[in-house]
Parts: structure tokens; C-alpha cells; sequence
């Protein structure tokens, strides 16, 4: 062997890669998942996925409880879907969107229609795509096979008769079969879906075998396409199919000089590495760790350029003009197209482009620039997009496609019309940045800096992320398709609105709910809605109080009464007092003169003590009136503390004085102990 020639698609097509790395992607994040069957036919990468603890299970009662099942690449049946939701069971569906297609081309059908399946019936991906036919199915692998069907069941005579083929139907073969179908079955209805990593694989392995001595085919010996592969070789040379390196030793290179690979759709790159590093003796390390390179290469799917096209538009520093002029690519790249939404993933949305035959994907980061949960929340299926070409990508039938893009388009528009209109904008905070905060507005992106958020300076901009505000675009930069908003512009608008409707109406004596916003030593300010009045100390307790941190704390909803107004100040005084509370009246209420009430002596005074009767109401104890004996001052009859039972003997509510008398109950105590002991002296004995 001189020389090896590497088929230029080799390895994973769109679909299985997508489908793999989303089982990885689970294993990164630690969530317990199961795939529904083999998740693509290689049993090298299968049991690469077992050994991390992705399980393989048959049907979805073996699902162990917590676990997500992944649906494989080649689909279920209709039933298998069912079960699943019936359970309860969290799933995802990996189905290859070329296979989809086909589910959604069948469902599509009325009853009656008969539908002819090019493929191998025992297939998983034919055995679904028959679950979701509306009538009679056939299904046939070869010409004679769909000769023996159109004669056997009279096809040639249905009204309503379509075919469809498995995404991995041999391309010579449909070919053939398109004949017989047009001549013999002219109402037949012919849907070409074999998909274009099948074709592209299919046609770059013919030619690779006519210009080399034998073939060496990398692949599950269960893949369909794989198999199809070694097939098209093999009619120019001899072909071998392997699953690993190891079964290179097998095989006599000796007596070829040129030796072509190719590998099957559902072949990792690091097996397509290996044999190629073990088919190197005769050739030089180098060339082949190259070829090797290129194969890692092709394998990956990822539009790099369009990705860093969207993630600069949610960056805000790229206009829509400028991204498409970086993600030109070729001649239909940056194009609008319209795309109908036919399937709906996690992590995709997939669309029916007219004309087109690839598939149309959206992947989520390309949906919306306005934040969401899930892609249901944003299309639904059947919605007709407007959408932007990312990337054209013939080898494996994908179309990449941008929403969000066009709706940045549109809300630019409308951005510019809201700043010429002085409109109020409501959007998300979807990012902080240096210096402020964007907000998706309208499918665009709005910067707003720090100091126009309405926040005070020390508070963290984060606060406002995800949270809807609304705001005014206050400068518009329309060659760079940039714009300035500001929330602090609408904030004052609204307080400058509400503080003119609130002088026009307020009165004294109206009563408000407010929210306390400041504390100083002598009171409380509170916000009545865009106006601030202010709580006195004296106003806040009927007790006495140090600092009014004692009654409230800011952030308090109070209800307060406008005390006084001063129109030509702005200045507001407020009660806050509720005169229930008001000790006075509770005490003409329920306390009238001669009541005995304890009461504590709060203090001394030469002339007497002051003691406490209620919350906020002192009254005075004469020194007369505190012992029934003489006392020189009032320390010699008691002391601050002391809970004493007095009686009231004077109220004088004009000055706010109430008279009390510990005496007056001493001797009534006294008198009663007197007149019990009397009451207990015996009778004297009669004469």
C-alpha cells in the first residue's frame, strides 16, 4: 500500500452529531438519562456512553424513576411516543430531522392514501415511519420488489398513492424505482427523502472506488448507511467493512497501491483516526496525522462565523447590516427566506424552506433575543418565519437559520419610530455590561447606562436583570443601528405626573397609605406616591420616644393623615397617631374619677411623685396623697419602680392633669380590715 485517500464527508452527518452531543452534553451536566434503543448503530461509542452511565434500555417501562429517555436518531413508532407521555416520563427526542420529515410528509396524508416505503422493513426508521401512516403501507428494498407490489395490490390503479424512501435508501436504487413508479403509477405522489449526507456519501465512495485498488469502509456492521457504502464500493472494487482498527489485520494491503476510506454517518472521527493511523505503516506519519486532522474537521458542525455573528448582535456592539456582512459565506448566505416550523426540540426549531431541499434548523440561541424558557414559547408548529440564512451546508442537507436576526431588523424600525415619537419602550434586562445595561427591546438590543437605570449609585446593576422596565430612547445612532435609552427619564415623568395630580386634589385631613423612605432624628419621611410628607417624632407614639426607628423602619407601609399643607413650600406634615389609641380618650372612656387603678411611679419630685396610669399618660401623686402618714418627701413613701395602688380623684382634661391618691386606698383598705374584724368578734352571752 503507497497511498490512502480519505472520502472528503466521512463520518458523523448532521443528525447523529446533534443527537450525540446531546446525550453528552446530558453527561456533563450529571443528569441520569437512558436512550430508547442504541442511540446511533456503533457500538463502540454505545458503550462509551454505558461506561459514563447512560443506560440502554428496549422499551420505556425499563426507564428507572428520575431518569430522562432520549429518543434515538432513526425515531420510534407512533405507540412508543405515546407510552412515554402517558407515563409521565421527561423525554427527549433526538430523531433526525431528515426523519421527521418523512413522520410529518405521512401524517399529512388523508385516510385512504396508500403509502410505499423504499427501504428495509425490519429498519427502526421505516418501522416508525409506518406507525405514522393513515392507511395501507408497503414497504420494498429493490425494483422487483416494487414490481411484485404494484402487480400483487393493483397500486396502479389508487387515486391516492405516495412514496417516500428511508433517509439511507440506496441512491442508485430510488433512481430505478422512480421509474417504474412514473410509468406504471402516474397518480402516485413521489417524495424524494433520502437525505443529502446519504447521497453526498453515497456518490463521493462510487467515485472514490473507481480510482482506487479496494476500499475499506469504517462502520457498524447494524448501519444501514454504512452498509449502503460498502454496497456502491463494491462494484469498482473490493471493499471491506470494519467496526474498529483492530480488524485491519485482517485484510492483505500488500497487494493494493491505493487504498480509499470512507466511513458511515454514524462513525465517530476517533475510529476513523485510528484506522487511518493504523493503515500508515507505509506511509509517512505526518501525512497521515494531517488526514486525520481533516477528518476531526469535517466531523464538526458548527457554524463558528454565524455563532460569533449572533452572540456580537446580543452583545449589542454589531449592527444587522455588519453581521451579515461577516457571515457571507456564499451567495445565499444573509438572504431572507420564509420557513414554515414543522418541529420543535429543547434546543432546535425546524422549518420547511419552499424550494429548498435541506432542512431548515434554528438553533435556540438564534430564536429570539428576547429571553424565553422554552422554543414553545416563542413558535408554535405551523407558524410561517421570516428568517435569515446563516449557512448553506450541502454535504449534510442542513440549512442554518436566524429569527432573531430579522426580528432585529424589524425592531430596529421600530426603535427609531419610538425615539421620533418620544414612545415609551418596555423590555427585559437581558445583560449587564460595562457601564449600564442592555434591554431587549422589539427584537433589538438597547443600551442603557448606570446612571439612567433609576438606581441609586451604590446599588448593584444586577438587580435588574431579567426584570421588565420600561424607557425612553433618548439617542439613536442610525449608521451603526446603536441606541440610548433611559428609565430614570420615564421615572421622573411619572413622578412629575403624579406629583401635578397630587397637589391639584390633596386636602388636609385626607388619610393616604405611604411607604416610609428615610428615618432622622426628629421623624420619618414617607413617600405618598411620588410627593414625600414627613411623620414628627411626637407624631409617631402617644408614649414618649427616642428616635423613630422605635415605631418604624424604612420600607414600612403606613397609613397616615395629611396634618398640614404648605402649597408654596411642597412641605407636608403628617399624622400618624390614631386616635383610638389616644390615651385621653381612653381614659374618659373607661376610667372615670374615684377608679382604683394600679399605677408605677415614673418619678420624684419635691412636691410629689408622677406615676404611670397609661401607654403615654402620667398622673401625679400628691406627697400629701402618698402615705396616710406624714412624710417629709415624697422618697420617704415610695420610689421610682414601685407599683402602687392609687384612685383617681381629679381629671382636668383642658390641662391634661389627672390627680391620684395611693392615701385615699390605704385607708379604705384600712377601714375594711377594721370592719372584718369587728364582723368576727364574738356576740357577748345574754343575761
Amino acid at each position: 500500500m503507497k497511498e490512502i485517500k480519505l472520502a472528503k464527508t466521512a463520518g458523523f452527518c448532521f443528525g447523529v452529531d446533534r443527537a450525540v452531543n446531546l446525550v453528552y452534553s446530558l453527561v456533563e451536566k450529571n443528569e441520569k438519562c437512558c436512550t430508547l434503543g442504541p442511540i446511533i448503530h456503533n457500538q463502540q461509542l454505545v458503550d462509551d456512553l454505558n461506561s459514563k452511565g447512560v443506560l440502554t434500555i428496549d422499551n420505556p417501562s425499563e426507564c428507572p424513576r428520575d431518569y430522562k429517555i432520549v429518543v434515538r436518531t432513526h425515531g420510534v413508532e407512533k405507540n412508543v411516543i405515546d407510552e412515554i407521555e402517558n407515563a409521565g416520563v421527561e423525554y427527549i427526542n433526538a430523531t433526525c430531522p431528515f426523519v421527521l420529515k418523512i413522520h410529518n410528509i405521512v401524517k399529512a396524508e388523508q385516510k385512504g392514501t396508500v403509502t410505499l416505503i423504499a427501504g428495509d422493513e425490519n429498519h427502526p426508521e421505516v418501522m416508525g415511519i409506518r406507525s405514522f401512516c393513515v392507511g395501507d403501507t408497503y414497504v420494498f428494498k429493490n425494483e422487483e420488489e416494487l414490481e411484485s407490489l404494484v402487480k400483487i395490490h393493483h397500486l396502479s390503479k389508487k387515486e391516492n398513492l405516495i412514496c417516500v424512501s428511508q433517509t439511507t435508501f440506496s441512491v442508485e436504487e430510488w433512481k430505478k424505482c422512480n421509474k417504474i413508479l412514473k410509468k406504471v403509477c402516474t397518480n402516485c405522489k413521489i417524495f424524494d427523502t433520502i437525505c443529502n449526507a446519504t447521497s453526498d456519501r453515497q456518490a463521493e465512495a462510487y467515485s472514490l472506488s473507481l480510482e482506487c485498488d479496494a476500499m475499506v469502509v469504517v462502520g457498524g456492521r447494524h448501519s444501514s448507511n454504512t452498509s449502503k457504502l460498502k454496497n456502491v464500493c463494491s462494484e469498482n472494487c473490493p471493499a471491506f467493512l470494519i467496526e474498529t482498527a483492530d480488524e485491519l489485520s485482517s485484510i492483505d494491503f500488500s497487494v493494493y497501491d491505493k487504498v480509499g476510506v470512507t466511513a458511515g454517518a454514524s462513525t465517530p472521527a476517533v475510529i476513523i483516526k485510528e484506522v487511518l493511523k493504523s493503515m500508515s505503516e507505509e506511509i509517512k506519519e505526518k501525512e497521515v496525522e494531517a488526514t486525520a486532522e481533516e477528518v476531526a474537521e469535517t466531523a464538526e458542525t458548527a457554524d463558528k462565523a454565524a455563532t460569533a455573528a449572533v452572540e456580537a448582535s446580543a452583545d449589542g456592539e454589531a449592527s444587522f447590516a455588519e453581521l451579515l456582512e461577516q457571515s457571507f459565506q456564499n451567495e445565499d448566505t444573509g438572504k431572507v427566506v420564509k420557513g414554515v416550523v414543522v418541529n420543535i426540540t429543547p434546543t432546535e426549531v425546524f422549518v420547511d424552506v419552499p424550494g429548498r431541499k435541506q432542512t431548515g434548523v434554528i438553533d435556540a440561541d438564534d430564536l429570539s433575543s428576547e429571553p424565553f424558557d422554552k422554543c414553545e414559547d416563542v413558535v408554535s408548529i405551523g407558524d410561517e418565519l421570516n428568517l435569515v440564512i446563516l449557512k448553506t451546508d450541502d454535504a449534510s442537507g442542513v440549512l442554518k437559520l436566524s429569527k432573531k436576526l430579522t426580528d432585529a431588523y424589524k425592531g430596529w424600525e421600530n426603535i427609531v419610530k419610538a425615539q421620533e415619537e418620544k414612545e415609551i419602550v418596555e423590555g427585559v434586562v437581558a445583560a449587564i455590561v460595562r457601564g449600564g445595561i442592555l434591554v431587549s427591546a422589539m427584537g433589538s438590543r438597547v443600551f442603557i447606562p448606570g446612571s439612567l437605570t433609576g438606581l441609586a449609585k451604590e446599588e448593584d446593576l444586577n438587580l435588574l436583570k431579567g426584570t421588565t422596565v420600561r424607557f425612553k430612547i433618548i439617542d439613536v445612532d442610525k449608521s451603526r443601528r446603536r441606541a440610548v435609552g433611559s428609565i430614570k427619564a420615564v421615572i421622573n415623568a411619572e413622578r412629575k405626573a403624579a406629583r401635578d395630580a397630587f397637589w391639584a386634589e390633596v386636602e388636609e385631613g385626607q388619610k393616604f397609605t405611604g411607604t416610609v423612605k428615610s428615618l432622622t432624628s426628629y421623624g420619618a419621611f414617607v413617600d405618598l406616591g411620588g410627593v414625600d410628607g414627613m411623620i414628627h417624632i411626637s407624631e409617631l407614639s402617644w408614649t414618649r420616644i427616642k428616635h423613630p426607628s422605635e415605631v418604624v423602619k424604612v420600607g414600612d407601609v403606613v397609613e397616615v393623615t395629611i396634618k398640614k399643607l404648605n402649597t408654596e413650600t411642597k412641605k407636608i406634615s403628617l399624622g400618624f397617631k390614631k386616635v383610638e389609641d389616644n390615651p385621653w380618650a381612653i381614659l374618659e372612656r373607661d376610667y372615670p374619677v374615684g377608679t382604683d387603678v394600679e399605677v408605677k411611679v415614673v418619678g420624684l419630685a419635691s412636691f410629689g411623685a408622677f406615676a404611670n396610669i397609661l401607654p403615654g399618660l402620667d398622673g401625679l401623686i400628691h406627697i400629701s396623697q402618698i402615705s396616710k402618714d406624714r412624710i417629709k418627701t415624697p422618697a420617704d413613701g415610695c420610689k421610682v419602680g414601685d407599683v402602687l395602688k392609687a384612685r383617681i380623684t381629679d381629671i382636668d382634661f383642658d390641662k391634661k392633669r389627672v390627680s391620684l391618691s395611693v392615701k385615699a386606698c390605704l385607708e379604705d383598705a384600712e377601714e375594711t380590715a377594721d370592719e372584718a374584724e369587728i364582723a368576727e368578734e364574738p356576740a357577748e352571752d345574754a343575761e
